[in-house]
């Protein structure tokens, strides 16, 4: 080989090399920049410290050492630790609370409002007729290719004028060249147009799966577009299969969206593999500052489970592995939740002794219960309607019965319908449950007029009872079925106002200070997490959010207070002083 060519390979390897340290030391740089540490020393003085302690104790001031709590007292306490390198933030009397836990929701779900249209009516959104959608849809053909998918989401038909969903011939009116998919606030049903039933290849010799259906019209027998629970779940996560650059647009935006809210800690309740792979590798290069948990689907669930490697490949300081979610019924306002006794009013197309249904038979529910408990796996199970809290109760009783553990703290979701009888049971089997209590303010009227009666309706989330009772619970809001906005979720487990302002079972309402307990110490138990997260103690990771008015003040604008700043591990990652 002549002098010239080594000379040449050996200047490639120069510049080759030089790229790869160029390169390194911008990833580290990047790095550094999306995952800032806390400085060595801070302390919050003169506030109104919740720490959320046994005690619920109300301090003065906070020390953090790194990302970790040093100290929690009064003012004077405090400033004796302080040195004059510590950064010293004057809090003004404001409120300080622990980051709050989001305790069931679907992150980065509430993000899709980056791309997606929103069908939302009052007193979420402005959409108040079918109609008025269609116009919206048929605006959006206009500044989308052809071919490519109109995904809208959060339409109620029980408050559309015309009191029923959409059907596929007016969405292929509108839209005859747009795949069209509508997902119903519920998130357990959704509508789609002529040319996105062909992208899903669904026919009308498409079987219907256990749990679910393709709806027909009763007259033509052609499928009408509506499609719900087990149907719907595959047909949604098809349609979901972002590019890279949507979901971290999507995942950005929900980020955003949770962190002015307060919420440090957000969940992927119902996470599929990809979901899975997806999340944790942006947590691990700090893409989102949450600390995010996530709960896998049975089916890949079965998979983890195989082994500890791949949760280890997945979990790191930010990132955990939760939960495995079942979903044992659906939504009362849908009318799939599994009831005992009739719903109050007729649901469509049904006859008037129609209880809905479970989304798993009993005996199937009961066997995978025990397959995940006899592994001391946790399990998280959807359940609205007391059927179907009788079968994730019994399912459980089972379990504990051939393989007995002490505290499994498997957790029942959304208890809407939740009985006395079955939270004793609870209570000796060791299952906690988290209330959708803010389904007074967003359903309320409708569950006393429409789907319970007012009965039945006083006494969904039954919060003082399950206090009484000495049953540990937590609230949570299920985003992005309805917007992450914990104070507004705590003002309703307070005061239960429907969304027209009238009480909804008012003994069922409960205390500020453990409506918020019930959404950061609480819902840090919940999922195991409590020694290191949930309140301001000593030892904990310094999660922290400051509020602009203190929630004990008056119970009746809790939902006005606004976040002022929060912070994760010690590293301020929202300050509203700071947006645009």
């Amino acid at each position: 080989m002549g002098s010239t060519v080594k000379k040449i390979i050996l200047r490639i390897g120069q510049v080759l090399l030089t790229l790869v340290i160029v390169l390194a030391i911008g990833l580290g740089i990047a790095y550094k920049i999306l995952n800032p540490s806390a400085p060595d020393s801070q302390a919050f003085i003169n506030g109104h410290i919740l720490t959320m302690d046994a005690q619920s104790s109300i301090q003065q001031a906070v020390l953090l050492k790194n990302n970790i709590i040093q100290a929690v007292g009064s003012n004077e306490e405090i400033q004796q630790l302080i040195t004059q390198d510590t950064l010293v933030h004057d809090l003004h009397q404001q409120t300080m609370i622990p980051g709050i836990i989001d305790a069931h929701g679907h992150y980065p779900g509430q993000g899709i409002s980056a791309i997606g249209l929103n069908l939302n009516s009052p007193p979420i959104g402005h959409v108040k007729s079918i109609q008025q959608a269609l116009e919206a849809i048929k605006q959006k053909t206009q500044t989308i290719d052809k071919g490519q998918w109109i995904i809208g989401y959060g339409y109620d038909d029980t408050v559309f004028t015309e009191n029923r969903h959409f059907n596929r011939a007016e969405l292929d009116k509108i839209a005859p060249e747009h795949p069209v998919f509508l997902i119903h606030i519920s998130a357990h049903m959704g509508v789609v147009n002529s040319a996105g039933l062909k992208r899903l290849n669904i026919t009308e010799n498409t079987p219907n799966p256990v749990g679910g259906e393709y709806v027909k019209d009763p007259t033509t027998q052609q499928l009408n577009g509506l499609i719900t629970e087990t149907a719907f779940a595959p047909a949604r996560a098809e349609v979901t299969r972002f590019s890279l650059p949507t979901v971290l647009k999507i995942s950005q935006t929900a980020s955003h969206m949770y962190l002015e809210k307060g919420v440090t800690l957000a969940q992927n309740g119902l996470a599929l593999k990809v979901h899975m792979a997806g999340l944790s590798m942006a947590s691990r290069l700090g893409l989102t500052p949450l600390r995010v948990m996530a709960w896998p689907e049975e089916k890949y669930a079965h998979e983890l489970f195989k082994d500890d490697s791949q949760i280890q490949d997945l979990q790191h300081d930010k990132f955990y592995v939760g939960a495995t979610k079942l979903v044992a019924d659906g939504s009362l306002q849908i009318f799939t939740g599994f009831l005992t006794q009739p719903y109050h009013s007729h649901a469509p197309g049904k006859k008037a002794d129609y209880k809905g249904y479970p989304s798993i038979e009993a005996p199937t529910l009961s066997e995978t219960v025990t397959k995940f408990h006899q592994k001391g796996h946790q399990l998280a199970m959807h359940g609205n309607g007391d059927a179907a809290i009788d079968n994730i109760i019994n399912a459980v009783a089972t379990a504990q019965k051939a393989y007995p553990r002490k505290d499994p703290r498997h957790i029942l979701i959304h208890a809407q319908m939740l009985r006395d009888d079955q939270m004793d049971r609870m209570l000796t089997l060791g299952i906690t449950p988290s209330f959708f209590s803010a389904h007074t303010y967003y359903w309320g009227d409708r569950h006393r007029d429409i789907f319970l009666g007012k009965e039945r309706a006083e006494r969904i989330s039954p919060t003082q009872t399950a206090l009484e009772k000495g049953l540990r619970f937590t609230t949570h809001l299920d985003s992005p079925v309805v917007p992450m906005d914990p104070m507004l979720m705590v003002w309703s487990t307070v005061n239960r106002l429907t969304s027209s302002g009238k009480i909804l079972g008012g003994e069922q309402g409960i205390s500020v200070m453990q409506a918020l307990r019930a959404t950061t110490i609480d819902a840090a138990w919940q999922i195991f997490k409590e020694d290191t997260l949930g309140s301001i103690e000593k030892g904990k990771l310094a999660d922290l959010v400051i509020l602009e008015k203190n929630p004990l003040d008056n119970p009746k604008t809790i939902k006005d207070i606004q976040v002022q700043q929060t912070f994760i591990d010690g590293v301020l990652v929202f300050d509203r002083d700071s947006q645009p």
